[in-house]
């Protein structure tokens, strides 16, 4: 039987990773610092994940073993997967240094959408005998009363393969990823761009909630030509599967879509100064759309869009758009040469949209 450790029992340590290797029946331990809630896991001896939408039918998670740090056993331990916030992965690395046996050999991987999480980790530890990757956390969970857990029903944990230097996980599930940086660039010109075409487009006609944008005929008439032409040049640059990158583009928009997910378009579309960086998710995306002929106009009224943004709390935004003319915003955050095709493009849709408003 497959084994592995979780450190860190949240609603993505046991309600994803516990949910993933359950799947596969592996024998699963839980590290937790909460004293309650490692006393709550061994005193029910399961717990249950539902799925957004009744996707499918409800599992339990049970036959597992859960720990604190005091009484933490990993002799027994090969791969250790870490699902705790990124500010606590010193903490977390503290602790394995003091436990992790020196003479054997560990796979770690991080569970968290952190800045170069695995070397946080790493450094932390401080030890030899480690390899220690990351991964993209792609599953929405939700805490649904006690142990319990509502989830989407997302199938894969993908980690950079490089990083665990050959070492492929017995769970199937967990996915290493050859050349990771790519695989990065991938989600964000996929998954990041559309939520980026649902956030600022639904703004524009008025949307607060987020499914209900997604929902709306016309935006996903936009999004569905958007995935296609990203689908086609992601596999042209890239080399990616083509049935692979339409499973991978269809799941983002099964998670942006689905309406038991609560979520704000104020949230999606916070901090447009960010997003609109030259080698971000939407000008990244146009100029490798734009590389190969194929049509850039979803992202260019996406652009536009942003430009016209405005929201409560947007403080940096506002001051920026104060300061600079979109001209200047399209020069000095998105990169674009002024007169250049997608400089003029998207000034053009903005001037358009601004004088419809």
């Amino acid at each position: 039987m497959s084994k592995i450790t979780i450190i860190g029992a949240g609603k993505t340590g046991r309600g994803f990773i516990g949910r993933l290797a359950a799947e596969k029946n592996a024998e699963i331990t839980f590290i937790d610092k909460d004293e309650t809630l490692v006393n709550e896991l061994n005193t029910k001896k399961s717990f249950n994940v539902s799925f957004f939408g009744g996707v499918r039918e409800d599992m339990s998670v049970s036959g597992y073993t859960a720990y604190t740090w005091d009484n933490a056993d990993l002799s027994d331990s090969e791969l250790i997967v870490v699902s705790v916030c990124g500010s606590n992965l010193k903490d977390v690395g503290a602790e394995l240094g003091k436990l992790l046996d020196k003479n054997k050999h560990y796979y770690i991987i991080t569970a968290e959408n952190y800045s170069k999480p695995s070397k946080v980790l790493k450094d932390a530890i401080g030890l030899d005998n480690i390899s220690v990757s990351e991964s993209t956390v792609f599953c929405t969970t939700i805490e649904n009363g006690g142990l319990n857990i509502s989830s989407e029903n997302y199938p894969y944990l993908q980690c950079d393969a490089d990083l665990l230097e050959g070492y492929i996980p017995d769970i199937a599930t967990i996915k290493p990823v050859n050349e990771f940086g790519n695989f990065l660039t991938r989600k964000l010109f996929t998954y990041n761009a559309a939520s980026c075409v649902i956030a600022y487009l639904g703004y524009l006609k008025g949307y607060t909630d987020y499914a209900q944008a997604a929902n709306d005929e016309s935006i996903l008439e936009l999004l569905d030509k958007n995935y296609e032409v990203t689908n086609r040049v992601l596999c042209q640059e890239f080399g990616y599967d083509k049935a692979d990158q339409e499973e991978f583009a269809q799941l983002s928009k099964n998670k942006f879509c689905d309406k038991t997910i609560v979520d704000t378009v104020a949230r999606n579309a916070r901090e447009p100064q960010r997003k609109l960086g030259n080698a971000e998710r939407i000008i990244g995306p146009m100029r490798l759309i734009n590389k190969y002929n194929e049509d850039t106009s979803v992202l260019e009224m996406t652009a536009a869009a942003m430009l016209l943004y405005d929201n409560e709390g947007e403080d940096e935004w506002r001051k920026i758009k104060t300061e600079n003319t979109p001209e200047e915003i399209l020069e000095k955050i998105c990169g674009l040469q002024k007169g250049s095709d997608l400089y003029t493009r998207i000034l053009k849709t903005y001037e358009e949209m601004r004088d419809k408003r």
